[in-house]
């Protein structure tokens, strides 16, 4: 509505207005000076709407049904006026509603909410088909082999010794939030300390004629058998950026990644292997979040937490294969006596630093953690015939869609990281199928900026037992070998 329509507008009012109470006036005082029934009647009448309008407005409660909109006195006058004037509707209708348009920025925010939206629920959709493919593998795969057991007998014994050769399906599909397998065995009475798991994996099924590093003869597990693999591991497969993406990583919506950062002849050819000898410290392990569990872990036990698991790794690489493990079991992630993550990476950086300072022969970083999934999902394979959480390995890429390259984060090995992360999956997936869930990728830095080989690793979830987590560590220990080693 232009100026002048609306000084048009406001001109017709006050003359209504005007008008209609000079009419008012005089018929009041011609009906004061001249009473007849019927103007009695009309007053009598005029006096007790206002008086119920005046009671509506000002003693609402007093006139109150349930249902029925309230109107003050002057609302219901003005209508009337209207009613009697169509001046004032015609001049209402004539008005221009000006349609509310959001800013450019705020349209972006709006699109890109959309978007984010969309995607959550295009990958929880993927990720529950996934799961529930993997369940139904898992379930047929314990059906036949229930059936095998009751027809091989011993034999099927000896064969449970090998390690595992069946498909992954749905690997792809395993993020932070969910998926997963069911449990692919029974699950065993975990709680043990990790001292107590080495000893009695190195105790039984030793091979006959190789020594581990501190003497004695290597446990069965780590001579592992290379079978044939779920997924094609052909390069012209590998060099397709889509399989390659669909078929070892998970991307998180907060961030993306094209073929330029990724490709799978670099990823293969980047030399990860170690450099330094024993007689210096060459792995670090720690915890940024040192006070998680699993389903029966005894509180106050660090034995029976993610730090008992590191225990165990430590032990294997030290006493099996040689290496010269240092393992920080500082807490990082209570404050005030509380349970409290929100700052546990900023306040493990300048320890893990300064362990690195003084110790500038490492080569190999591992922050140890354990996932977080829904209490119905349960991250379970079998190898060499024993329960064995799955694992997956997370890559922060210091870039998320909203903000771009993260500058307040940077993060110089990201490609190394990624490297390191998929040699050790691609190594899972010729020798172990279903060890390894997937390779997850987020936005920002999770202090693996630190050196060229970290990883963040997560062993099961709070739905695994302490000892299949401690399995775990078995052929994870076996394919890190290899990878350091250059195999």
């Amino acid at each position: 509505m232009g100026k002048m329509d609306r000084i048009i507008r406001d001109v017709l009012w006050a003359a209504a207005v005007c008008l209609a109470g000079y009419l008012a006036g005089r018929g009041y005082m011609a009906l004061r000076d001249h009473p007849s029934s019927q103007a009695e009647k009309l007053m009598e009448q005029a006096y007790q709407t206002v008086g119920e309008a005046a009671v509506r407005s000002w003693l609402p409660g007093c006139l109150y049904q349930e249902g029925e909109e309230s109107q003050f006195l002057l609302a219901g006058i003005w209508e009337n006026v209207e009613e009697h004037f169509p001046l004032f509707t015609y001049l209402k209708e004539q008005e221009t509603v000006e349609p509310v348009v959001e800013d450019e920025s705020t349209r972006h925010d709006i699109i890109a909410k959309n978007g984010d939206t969309i995607t959550d629920r295009i990958l929880a959709e993927n990720q529950g088909q996934a799961v529930e493919e993997e369940n139904q593998a898992a379930r047929d795969e314990k059906t036949e082999g229930e059936t095998a057991g009751e027809t091989s007998g011993p034999e099927a014994s000896s064969a449970s010794e090998t390690p595992d050769t069946s498909g992954q399906e749905g690997e792809d599909a395993g993020s932070n939030e969910s998926a997963g397998t069911e449990e692919a065995g029974e699950e065993t009475s975990g709680g043990e300390s990790g001292g107590a798991s080495g000893e009695d994996a190195a105790g039984e099924n030793s091979s006959e004629g190789e020594t581990a590093a501190d003497g004695s003869e290597m446990p069965a597990w780590t001579t592992a058998v290379e079978t044939s693999p779920v997924k094609d591991l052909s390069m012209e497969q590998l060099s397709d950026f889509n399989y390659l993406l669909n078929n070892f990583f998970v991307v998180d919506p907060n961030t993306t990644i094209d073929s330029s950062q990724m490709s799978a002849d670099q990823l293969l050819n980047d030399d990860l292997k170690i450099t330094g000898d024993n007689a210096s410290p060459q792995i670090l392990i720690y915890h940024t979040h040192s006070q998680e569990g699993f389903a029966d872990s005894v509180e106050g036990d660090e034995n029976t937490s993610v730090i008992g698991v590191g225990n165990y790794l430590e032990s294997i690489l030290r006493d099996v294969f040689g290496y010269n493990v240092i393992h920080l079991k500082n807490t990082f992630d209570v404050v005030d006596g509380q349970i409290d993550r929100s700052a546990a990476y900023n306040y493990a950086q300048p320890v893990v630093q300064q362990v690195l300072d003084e110790n500038p022969s490492i080569e190999v970083v591992i922050d140890l953690h354990r996932d977080g999934v829904p209490e119905d999902t349960r991250l379970v394979t079998e190898i060499n015939g024993k329960p064995t959480a799955q694992v997956m390995y997370f890559n922060g890429l210091s870039y998320t869609v909203n903000n771009g390259t993260l500058d307040s984060l940077p993060n110089p090995y990201i490609a190394d990281n990624l490297a390191f992360s998929f040699q050790l999956s691609y190594m899972a997936a010729r020798y172990y199928p279903k060890f390894t869930r997937c390779i997850y990728l987020k936005g920002y830095r999770y202090n693996l900026h630190m050196r060229p080989r970290s990883i963040l690793l997560e062993v099961g979830a709070q739905t695994n037992t302490v000892q299949e987590a401690m399995n775990a560590m078995e052929p994870f220990s076996v394919i890190l070998n290899k990878v350091l080693k250059g195999e």
